[in-house]
């Protein structure tokens, strides 16, 4: 099979040199790269040795004449969909942070992952079966796809979840779902609900994924 070639855009160091760190940023349903790369440029200061990636998804949305892409579709809204999508798009998801890393020449322990809804899905599940655990992954308003599926996953990558109590789209049941079912693999999970947040990510959201990323990229 012949998988996708994801492109979208990037941020060099702002060190001016050579990236130590990459960070890879992906998007939500409906969306594209450049609705999150800005993330890195909040992050950019934190993280002067780092390169950003944020990836367009795959595929097309469907009747859709604005560009905007999906990592899988969504059409039921379920668990079993969540887990069959993010499964059948992490090959092309590997594919490109391999590509990355090498290009860099760095490894997964100098990557992190982050992303928002349904790039947090694809972050989850690409970044805990990875062969060398990343540094950090972190998931803003989604959830742990294939909870039931977890056998000889990574278990050292660090996991933020930040979920807005008020999300609208992905239930913030989610947030203590998904960690509750991490910590007992004996993943490292940090997980933080905010008040008056719906389907999106705040100030609040972008210090605590500022933080996190510092914790474990320096």
């Amino acid at each position: 099979m012949v998988l996708p070639t994801l492109d979208g855009p990037r941020l060099q160091p702002l060190s001016g040199q050579r990236a130590r760190k990459l960070v890879v940023i992906l998007h939500g349903y409906g969306a594209d790269g450049a609705d999150l790369i800005d993330l890195g440029r909040a992050w950019a200061n934190a993280l002067p040795e780092a390169a950003f990636a944020a990836p367009d998804a795959p595929a097309s949305l469907p009747f859709d004449a604005v560009g905007g892409r999906q990592w899988f579709a969504l059409t039921e809204r379920d668990m079993r969909e969540c887990c069959l999508g993010a499964e059948s798009a992490r090959p092309a998801l590997d594919a490109f942070l391999d590509a990355e890393l090498q290009r860099h020449g760095l490894t997964d322990s100098d990557l992190a992952l982050v992303g928002f809804s349904q790039g947090a899905m694809m972050a989850f599940h690409a970044g805990l079966r990875r062969a060398i655990p990343p540094a950090a992954l972190l998931g803003y308003s989604g959830l742990l796809p294939c909870p039931d599926q977890l056998d000889g996953i990574n278990t050292t990558s660090p996991v933020l979840i930040v979920h807005g109590e008020d999300d609208e789209v992905v239930d913030c049941s989610h947030l203590s779902r998904s960690a509750e079912v991490l910590a007992m693999k004996g993943v490292a999970v940090e997980s933080h609900m905010l008040d008056r947040l719906g389907h999106t990510i705040d100030e609040r959201g972008m210090v605590l994924g500022g933080r996190f990323l510092t914790a474990h990229l320096t």
